[in-house]
């Protein structure tokens, strides 16, 4: 059964009430840094996921999902990326993500860094 597709809106409006503007905050940072991004809400998954197409684990490079204290901007493959700022968590084999507690966690330069970055990964990789 295929995630739940829906809108933002719904998602926002699951997220806790402390947690919606660090999640409509980093969504606008990802609409400035890519306007001809792909957006997919997938209700199922919790998550909007931003690509350079819909396909979430070939074309996504990023995701929001909010949690109880903070919101995951998420990185499909967040393992290739350089971290100078060591924003970075997780030990998977390609996702890593960065818990944003804040607006002003979300306004951080090297936070929009990773995401030029992720942009450029997927452009790349898909273009070969």
């Amino acid at each position: 059964m295929a995630a739940k597709i829906g809108t933002f809106e719904e998602l926002l409006a699951s997220a806790e009430p402390t947690q919606r503007p660090v999640l409509s905050r980093l969504r606008a940072i990802l609409w400035e840094l890519h306007p001809d991004a792909c957006e997919v809400v997938r209700l199922g998954d919790r998550a909007s996921s931003f690509g350079v197409g819909p396909k979430k684990m070939s074309e996504g490079y990023a995701y929001i999902m909010p949690h109880k204290s903070w919101v995951n901007l998420g990185f499909y493959r967040g393992a290739l990326l350089e971290d100078p700022a060591s924003l970075l968590e997780g030990t998977g084999a390609k996702m890593r993500h960065v818990k944003v507690r804040s607006l002003e966690a979300a306004d951080q330069p090297a936070l929009r860094a990773l995401v030029l970055a992720a942009i450029a990964e997927r452009k790349a990789a898909l273009a070969d």
